[in-house]
Parts: C-alpha cells; structure tokens; sequence
C-alpha cells in the first residue's frame, strides 16, 4: 500500500495514515483504507484497530487539489457517496475502530474520525469542519454525525463559522471520549485499545451492531440530501473561487454567485 501502513500489536492492528505533509484523504488513499478494512475483518488475530496519522497531523482532510479535476456537480456526487458508503462501513465494522487524533482533523478528516467508534484526542488537536471557508460544504455525512455528537447548535456554530474547536473542548462537547498530552497520546490510545481487546469477539460484535440502532431513517435520509447537495455546490462560482483561494493561499472573496 502507498499511504497506509499496518502492523499488529498484541491482537491490535495499527493504522498509520502516511501522505506527507498533511495526510490528505485522496480518493487513491480511501480506496486502500476500504481494501484494508476487508482484509482484516476476516483477520482472526486482529479483534482492534487504532487508526493514526504519521507526522505532524491525524490528517488535514481531504486532497482539495483533487477537486480541481472534477469537472460536473453529478461527478461530486458520486464522490460524496463513495465517501459515505465507506464510512457507514467503518461505523458498522464488526470490531472496535479507534481514532488516535493529534494535530489536526478538519474536514473529510474528522468525518473519517466521527465513523470510528471512539476517538482519542490530543488536548491541542484541531477538530472541525471548514468547508464553508471554501464555499463547499461536508460531503461524507459530516453534517449528519457532528450534530448527534455535539449538538445542533454546537454543530452549526462550528460549520457556519469554519472554527475547530480543540482536543480539550472536543471531550468536553462528546465528540471525544478522552484527551491526553500529545506526548503520551498513542501510549495511552494502545493502553484502552488493550483493555479492549481481551473482551469476547463475539460480544463486541454484538454490542457494535447494536449501536447502530440509535440511528434514525432521518439519518439516512440527510445522508442522501447531503450527496445531492454536495454536487450543486461544487456548480456555484463561489465554490470555484473557495477551492482556488485554498490553493493559492489567500482568502476567498464570494460573491454570492
């Protein structure tokens, strides 16, 4: 694989996202996290996966530069579902998925992170999702996980505004379970992923398929809308002008058009 890599630790299969220099999510390293889940949920010796960035970041989120090349709205749908469907499989993975997030989760990042089933944050991590700033919005059902973490109010503050909040405030608002020094952030992500793995394998199954049960049909009925929606943004003016100020490092001036 070219941006991932794994290992196993006792029954603990690490993660290590590795696309420098900010492990941006392209659709080529999705695909080999998608092969990757395959591969070791038929692994009888992994019963836990950590997932972590290799560098200064969990992840800076998705590849902006990739989008230049998309060239109809119908086209970024079928991207933004691509996206969902691989997240909605991390969520309903039959083994606990663990994120272990230091420097920064924005954007497709964290939606990467809120479809594991906990997340372990460092107290200075970056968590959000800025697409606003770009004139796009969240395609891989960010808009739809934030608010059952947060809050509706919490989750459009931190959308309208383009704001992360940090690893300390991530726990403190339920989109974390716990946050810790960066310096002891993977110990500490490795110590819970251990305590983990010597439970029943067929009793963390149960308990995961359950969970899934506190999501509604409305669920995933915004997950449709948020597909649709996703693709007639990337058709405004305003949308072009957000992507090309991202890559040329200026701020976007919108237009309303």
């Amino acid at each position: 694989m070219e941006f991932l890599q794994w290992k196993l630790e006792s029954k603990t299969a690490i993660i290590t996202i590795d696309r420098p220099p900010a492990n941006a999510l392209s659709s080529s390293l999705l695909e080999e996290l998608d092969e990757l889940l395959k591969e070791l949920e038929t692994n009888k010796d992994v019963r836990v996966l950590v997932l972590r960035g290799e560098g200064r970041f969990f992840s800076a989120g998705a590849d902006i530069k990739e989008f230049t090349t998309v060239r109809s709205s119908s086209k970024f749908v079928e991207l933004a579902k691509r996206g969902q469907q691989l997240f909605e499989r991390m969520e309903r993975y039959p083994k606990p998925i663990i994120a272990s997030i230091h420097g920064a989760a924005l954007g497709g990042a964290l939606e990467l992170a809120m479809a594991c089933h906990i997340r372990i944050v460092s107290d200075t991590a970056k968590l959000g999702l800025p697409e606003l700033q770009l004139g796009i919005i969240p395609g891989f059902a960010g808009t739809q996980r934030l608010p059952k973490y947060v809050g509706t109010s919490k989750a459009a503050e931190m959308m309208l505004t383009s704001e992360p909040i940090s690893g300390v405030e991530a726990v403190k608002w339920k989109l974390a379970s716990r946050s810790y020094p960066e310096e002891v952030l993977f110990e500490e992500t490795m110590k819970l992923a251990k305590k983990i793995e010597r439970k029943s394998p067929a009793s963390m199954k149960a308990v995961l398929n359950l969970l899934n049960y506190t999501k509604s049909a409305q669920f995933y009925e915004g997950v449709e809308q948020e597909a649709k929606l996703f693709g007639e943004v990337f058709d405004t003016l305003d949308a072009k002008e957000g992507i090309q100020a991202f890559i040329e490092k200026r701020e976007p001036v919108f237009t309303g058009k």
